[in-house]
């Protein structure tokens, strides 16, 4: 496996425009102007990093005496993510503990960044949820991954459970009520021929390992978790839906060096390897923005 990809210290138009996300041109009209500091060596337009760095904080908006956000990783747990914040060497910390927990931390300034995954009415993810209590924060919801989850069970009963009106007398392991699956689950429950009291559950797994864990340990005939997890063990999976996992993060922190880390390594060829070899994962449109306040 290569190693992360090193920091430049200067950059180009194509590598400026893509870090505050315009068009090149629009790069040559700042250059053009001095709103950005450059140089010209070579004959090419070159961006000192830091100082870019630097003129950016400079110019950002908000409250005076803003403090800066802790390098935390907050939300649900996901296992390409994880695995990514690892491998890029990124030095965020995480908090792994479901989506409404992460988006109550980002809303209260305890993390930079959080990973969501709220199903919505109409099949939609995230955004009602991010727009209703972040709306006063200067963020943006960057899109992540499409994944596949779906009921994963014990092997032998793979041919039993094709759906979850087949749960019924099956034991299950569900999980705390912040978490997206959760959510989900219970929406799609409510679309069933069951209730809950149909399901013999055992108590809330708090991750989405835990919950995969509980049923290769045999603790519970089956659980609402993702392919990627399912797959390792050796368990069953039936599909379900494809959800969005999506990134809220502070617009400040999106330029400091653990985001930029992070996102940089999402575009190796080590890192779309990985998405491969954990089934279920669509990284086609990842750092799609979807909401910009």
């Amino acid at each position: 496996m290569t190693n992360a990809p090193t920091r430049p210290e200067f950059l180009t138009v194509p590598e400026l425009a893509e870090l505050l996300r315009i068009k090149e041109r629009k790069v040559y009209d700042l250059a053009a102007s001095g709103q950005v500091p450059c140089s010209r060596a070579t004959g090419k337009l070159l961006f000192p990093e830091a100082e870019i760095r630097a003129w950016i904080d400079g110019s950002r908006s908000g409250p005076a005496g803003q403090t800066r956000r802790p390098a935390v990783f907050l939300g649900s747990h996901d296992p390409l993510l994880d695995w990514a914040l690892r491998n890029s060497r990124s030095g965020f910390a995480t908090i792994f503990d479901s989506s409404l927990d992460g988006l109550a931390r980002f809303v209260a300034g305890e993390g930079a960044a959080a990973g969501l995954h709220i199903h919505e009415d109409g099949d939609e993810w995230n955004l009602a949820r991010v727009e209703a209590e972040a709306v006063d924060q200067d963020a943006v919801l960057i899109h992540w991954a499409k994944r596949r989850r779906g009921l994963v069970m014990r092997r032998e009963l793979a041919a039993q459970v094709q759906g979850i009106g087949d749960l019924r007398g099956h034991s299950f392991a569900p999980r705390q009520p912040e978490a997206g699956s959760e959510i989900l689950f219970r929406h799609l429950l409510a679309r069933s021929s069951l209730v809950e009291a149909d399901l013999d559950c055992i108590a809330p797994c708090r991750s989405e390992q835990d919950a995969v864990l509980a049923v290769a340990r045999s603790d519970a005939d089956a659980a609402f978790g993702l392919q990627a997890l399912a797959a390792p063990y050796g368990l069953g999976f039936v599909p379900v839906i494809e959800e969005s996992f999506d990134i809220l993060a502070d617009r400040r922190a999106w330029f400091d060096p653990p985001m930029q880390s992070l996102m940089a390594f999402a575009r190796t060829a080590d890192f779309r390897d990985q998405a491969e070899k954990l089934s279920g994962y669509d990284v086609s449109a990842l750092g799609a923005v979807k909401w910009n306040r």
